[in-house]
């Protein structure tokens, strides 16, 4: 079983696939990448990558809740929540994987 790959891992293994291109472009490559992701859906846009799958923001409604330590009500603010839902290929492929 794989462990979890950082972000460092992942600018490591590009630099390695893609013809041993010097780490720092692709790290500059990889926060650009992300920094367009994260500004997409901080306009309430989506992002969809055929195959992979795509985020998009769920938005929850202000509410009411208790503190389970005090049982005190407390007031919950609107939110807007970043979600994944993975492509078929990517269901398809993992779904492989884990039947092996």
């Amino acid at each position: 079983m794989q462990q979890a790959i950082n972000r460092s891992d992942l600018i490591a293994d590009l630099a390695s696939v893609c013809d041993n291109l010097e780490e720092s472009i692709v790290d500059e490559a990889v926060r650009e990448m992300f920094g367009i992701m994260v500004d997409c859906l901080s306009k309430d846009g989506r992002i969809e990558i055929r195959g992979f799958g795509s985020f998009c923001l769920h938005h929850r409604e202000a509410r009411q809740a208790r503190n389970p330590k005090t049982g005190q009500v407390v007031a919950v603010q609107a939110k807007s929540v970043p979600h994944f839902k993975p492509g078929k290929a990517l269901r398809e492929s993992v779904n492989l994987i884990n039947d092996e």
